[in-house]
């Protein structure tokens, strides 16, 4: 086996034929067929069957597929490691993170490195948790920044643990938590309480993502199932729709800060769990100065976002706040959400 075949073969297990495996890899056609059979006589077993116009793999050439993908990421990184301790910190960095992280840490964070005149280009990502995970284990993206939410279909796992914990080829780097709030529209009886439970919530009309699963079985424990009138997968769009007074809506506490709406009132929801946010890295890319320059410049950023919000907590949260609306204690200068 050489790495063009094993090049090969991740290509074709992403793209699921020859034709457009060659596409991607400015390759022509029958090139692709000589280097899939090569790998076919090398690794003595068949890879490829044939399907429709296209090809799928055997449970051999998808187990190949796996540890080529991991050998030519571990390739990747070796390559930008050396590239940059010759450069110093700059380099590339693939990122790929949850949305509220996107849109309220890494911008903060980006300006910590430019300000530090830190020539370190970074290529940003918005995936779902369990996604993020997936393209970091394949070596399409360099640092996974994810949460502990709903798991989707990795569901080895029981939900709210994390994404990625019981992976020993992975770091793990705490960055922050949140608590989850309650979005009001305006006028909205409950905005009065400084804090709801699940249940006040029941004869609202809901805004909700296409991932609630969490979401309902909570509901269903609170004795109700909630009447969904819009689905959508944007926060800045929630927003907006609960200031309109379409309904109610969950927003995790980074997710309010870079979008102020003074119609929207959010109020902290009872006996959720906080939500923890970290970042997964290979050890061998956690190693790269540019990385460690980004990292570096994130665990800054959320320390500033968290000295001026109480949207934000310390990497492993706090103690669970009592039941009702008791006010937590709060450091002065705080902005509290509105």
């Amino acid at each position: 086996m050489d790495l063009r075949q094993l090049t090969v073969l991740a290509e074709v297990s992403r793209a699921g034929s020859y034709r457009a495996a060659a596409d991607r890899l400015g390759y022509t056609q029958p090139a692709v067929s000589y280097h899939m059979r090569a790998l076919e006589r090398a690794a003595g077993v068949p890879l490829v069957a044939r399907s429709g116009r296209g090809v799928r793999l055997t449970p051999a050439g998808h187990r190949l597929a796996e540890r080529a993908k991991e050998v030519l990421a571990g390739l990747r990184a070796v390559e930008s490691e050396f590239e940059a301790l010759a450069a110093h910190t700059r380099g590339r960095v693939r990122v790929s993170a949850v949305q509220s992280v996107c849109v309220a840490v890494l911008p903060a964070a980006l300006a910590l490195l430019r300000a530090a005149s830190t020539e370190v280009e970074v290529e940003l990502g918005q995936a779902a948790s369990p996604d993020s995970y997936r393209l970091l284990r394949s070596g399409e993206t360099d640092v996974a920044i994810v949460d502990d939410g709903d798991l989707g279909d990795l569901g080895a796992r029981e939900p709210g643990s994390p994404v990625g914990a019981a992976d020993p080829a992975l770091c793990r780097v705490p960055l922050l938590a949140d608590r989850r709030y309650v979005l009001l529209p305006p006028g909205h009886a409950l905005a009065r309480r400084r804090s709801l439970a699940l249940a006040d919530l029941s004869g609202e009309r809901w805004i909700l993502g296409r991932e609630r699963s969490r979401l309902l079985r909570r509901c269903a424990e609170a004795g109700f199932e909630p009447r969904v009138v819009t689905t959508t997968d944007d926060q800045a769009t929630t927003i907006g729709l609960v200031g309109d007074g379409v309904g109610v809506a969950l927003l995790d506490g980074v997710g309010l800060l870079p979008r102020r709406d003074p119609r929207v009132r959010a109020r902290r929801l009872n006996r959720w769990p906080r939500r923890q946010v970290y970042a997964l890295l290979r050890p061998e890319t956690a190693r790269m100065p540019a990385v460690a320059a980004l990292m570096g410049a994130v665990r800054a950023a959320v320390g500033r976002l968290a000295e001026s919000t109480d949207c934000l907590l310390p990497p492993g949260g706090e103690p669970p706040a009592p039941p009702g609306d008791a006010s937590p204690r709060r450091a002065p200068g705080r902005v509290r959400p509105a």
